[in-house]
């Protein structure tokens, strides 16, 4: 794997509220114990069940992170993006990887291996203290996901989950939904039926709140939804 960096800025794109956190600082801090990793769509970064031994890094593209149960169900938890860490848990003890993560569309990581990290926040605890803000941040967005999954509709669940990936609020900023979500992956984010997605979706075109012409658009006004109804 090349040690090049892909991209000219290692700025997180975190979701609105979250601490900043420069990772340009963490990832020129490293040295050795740091490679890059090109990814097609749908390859896997690692296995459920695959050693635990590195932390990765969103450089480019959306990285999908689910779960499968003994009797073969699946579960899709999180949808990474540019910005994104994943794989953290090595750094306290986690033998082995809980979930599977692939990517979506072509992406980019970069794999820190678990001693260079450890090594990395212990010489550095402005870097430390930082990543720590930053992953606390992000529980914060998970337990906000959990409580939107166990009191919200499903339409305004979904409605939830276009705005962040359209990067809702960064910065005052909207930008299209890139990459190709398609509504079984959408189904299985919000916890319902691809049919009932279909319908949402046709739904917020109508209203004007989502625009499709070979990328997905979502406007402010899909707010609304989530504030309002």
């Amino acid at each position: 794997m090349a040690k090049t960096r892909s991209t000219s800025s290692a700025k997180t794109d975190h979701p609105p509220g979250a601490a900043s956190f420069d990772a340009e600082l963490l990832l020129t801090s490293i040295g050795a114990g740091r490679a890059n990793r090109k990814l097609k769509a749908h390859e896997a970064v690692f296995q459920q069940g695959d050693a635990a031994d590195a932390v990765f890094y969103v450089e480019k593209g959306k990285i999908q992170i689910r779960v499968t149960s003994k009797q073969g169900k699946e579960a899709i938890i999180a949808v990474l993006g540019r910005g994104d860490f994943f794989g953290e848990a090595c750094l306290i003890g986690q033998q082995v990887h809980l979930s599977t993560a692939a990517a979506t569309t072509a992406a980019a990581v970069t794999r820190i291996e678990k001693s260079a990290m450890l090594r990395i926040l212990k010489e550095h605890p402005d870097i430390s203290a930082a990543f720590m803000a930053f992953l606390l941040t992000r529980n914060m967005r998970i337990e906000a996901d959990l409580v939107d999954q166990m009191f919200n509709s499903s339409e305004q669940r979904l409605a939830r989950l276009l705005l962040l990936l359209a990067n809702f609020a960064k910065e005052g900023e909207m930008q299209p939904v890139v990459a190709k979500v398609t509504q079984d992956v959408l189904a299985a984010r919000v916890g319902t039926t691809r049919s009932r997605i279909n319908q949402f979706m046709n739904k917020f075109r109508k209203l004007g709140y989502i625009e499709y012409n070979g990328t997905l658009k979502v406007h402010t006004s899909l707010l609304n939804l989530v504030v309002h109804d």
